[in-house]
């Protein structure tokens, strides 16, 4: 059950049945004090559906007028990024770092790129050791122990979709920015990060 909406209708029989009664209170539909009632009721109705959209806009995944409001408590656009194209790209960016919890696990990323719309896998690495190592291994140092690398779609596509794109959005937009930026603003700082494109 959504919030209620009442019409100019509603707001008009409100208001004659505030008024006192009595014959210099007439309720006809020509009598002056309708009329008067007539040019107020739009006004509620227009508060109540403005009321009734910040309910909507109140919550990150389903803003749209104060989703600025959102992007600027949350230091978004990030410049490293820049602004997303989509109003949609730009709610998962919001809902993603709202929502982010921190973490240093495989599936955290995971999720928190899934988040922004985009699916990966993690690889991570580790020094050669003897009796671990085999041949034909690479010989990576001790400073790989701090590696990992994000593997995603070289052209991740997101498509414009029904009910959630806007009106002069692109149909399709494909790239990566949003992702190594935001995973870069969330990775651990002692550690290394690679993107693997395929």
């Amino acid at each position: 059950m959504g919030a209620p909406f009442f019409s100019a209708a509603d707001y008009l029989a409100a208001l004659q049945a505030l008024l006192p009664r009595g014959r210099v209170w007439p309720r006809d539909a020509d009598a002056v004090q309708t009329k008067a009632l007539i040019g107020l009721a739009p006004t509620y109705e227009r508060q109540n559906a403005r009321s009734n959209q910040l309910l909507i806009d109140a919550f990150p995944a389903s803003t749209i007028e104060l989703l600025p409001e959102w992007e600027e408590t949350l230091g978004l656009p990030d410049p490293c990024a820049g602004p997303s194209p989509t109003i949609a790209a730009r709610r998962a960016q919001v809902v993603a770092r709202i929502t982010s919890l921190g973490g240093q696990s495989v599936p955290y990323f995971i999720a928190y790129a899934l988040a922004l719309g985009y699916v990966i896998t993690i690889t991570e690495f580790i020094p050669a050791r003897v009796g671990i190592a085999r041949a034909g291994d690479p010989l990576r140092g001790v400073d790989w122990a701090h590696a990992w690398q994000v593997n995603a779609s070289l052209h991740t596509v997101v498509r414009a979709r029904v009910g959630i794109s806007q009106a002069g959005e692109p149909l399709a937009y494909w790239n990566n920015t949003v992702l190594e930026c935001e995973l870069r603003e969330v990775m651990p700082a002692h550690t290394v990060l690679i993107f693997s494109y395929t």
